[in-house]
Formats: C-alpha cells, structure tokens, sequence
C-alpha cells in the first residue's frame, strides 16, 4: 500500500461541490437514454430541448489498494424523462462482497437496490439519512424531488464498478411520478 498525507476536502452540501475534487463526472441525457423506459421522450428531449445534465459526480482520488476508502459526492438534478425521475446509471461493485455508505446531504432522493437474485429494496434518503447498501446489492439512486439531490458516498476501494450488467439487464424497480407522489413501480423492461 502507498503512502498518502492525510488531508480534509470542503464539501458544499447544496451543490455537492469538494473544494478540490480528484476527478468529475457529468452524465447527460444522451450517456442515460437507453437506462430510461420512455425512449420516445428521452429523443424528444434530446432533439427539442439539448443534452441535458442529469447528474456529476466529483470525487477523491485514491489508489484502488486495500486500506484505501475514495469517496464522493453526486449531484442528481431535478427532473423527469416522461413520468420517470432523474437517476443515476447505477452498479454492482465488481468486486460483488463489498459494501457502500451513501449519506444524504441535501435534497430528496429514493435509493433504489437489487440482487442478482431478485430481491429489491427502496430506500427514502433525505439530508441527515445514511444508507448502507450491502455487498451484493446493485445501487441507483434517483432524484424524487423538485431541486437538487445531493448525497455524498463512500466505499472500499477495491470494491471496483460494473455498470456492465446494469446496462445490459437493467433495474427490476423505476421510481416514476404517480397521482403527484413518486412511485416506486416495476420495469416493464425486466422480466
């Protein structure tokens, strides 16, 4: 394991902003047009509206070795892709037996998980909340609100990434604007 100085990052609770982030990731409507169920409308957006931004991701670099812990933070922005709310890609870890702390910093969001196996879970994440997402369980986290939802998270960095499966298989549950609430529905993309 490499040696690192301790040091401590400023985070903007509001906007998710770090005082000094490692790396930033923004996904836009035409990286997320195929994760959403109404692909008519996502087109429609992209071609009336532009390539929206549905979330960034600002981060910490550090090295993937044990003892290392990156975090970050992730700001969903407000919105809707027909009835279905702004969302993340969402992930298993590579790494299937790691875990994942996200803590709510601003906002209201619903953090949406699964098993290969078929159990799903929805949790209701607010400023204050801490989630814990077990290994094993896949992760999406949507914004069910009128403004901003940021979290900020943390996890083993070895833990690693498969966006993969979530693109090919999708998520068994959306969470979509029903009767002026968010609702949490099934896919009917996933069998």
């Amino acid at each position: 394991m490499g040696y690192i100085t301790p040091f401590v990052t400023e985070i903007d609770f509001a906007s998710g902003t770090l005082s000094a982030p490692g790396y930033v990731i923004q996904r836009k409507l035409s990286d997320m047009a195929s994760m959403y169920v109404d692909g008519d409308e996502a087109a429609r957006i992209l071609a009336d509206e532009g390539d929206r931004l549905i979330y960034e991701v600002q981060g910490v670099e550090l090295p993937a070795e044990e003892g290392q812990i990156p975090h970050c933070t992730t700001r969903i922005t407000a919105g809707r892709i027909g009835a279905e709310y702004h969302m993340t890609k969402g992930h298993y870890h590579a790494r299937r037996e790691q875990g994942e702390v996200y803590f709510g910093l601003s906002g209201h969001g619903i953090l949406v998980m699964q098993t290969e196996t078929g159990e799903t879970s929805a949790q209701e994440m607010v400023a204050g909340s801490a989630a814990y997402v077990p290994p094993f369980w896949a992760h999406r986290t949507v914004n069910a609100g009128d403004e901003d939802f940021v979290f900020f998270s943390v996890w083993e960095a070895r833990a690693g990434h498969d966006y993969g499966t979530i693109e090919r298989d999708g998520f068994r549950k959306l969470v979509v604007l029903r009767d002026g609430a968010p609702a949490v529905v099934d896919n009917p993309k996933v069998g």
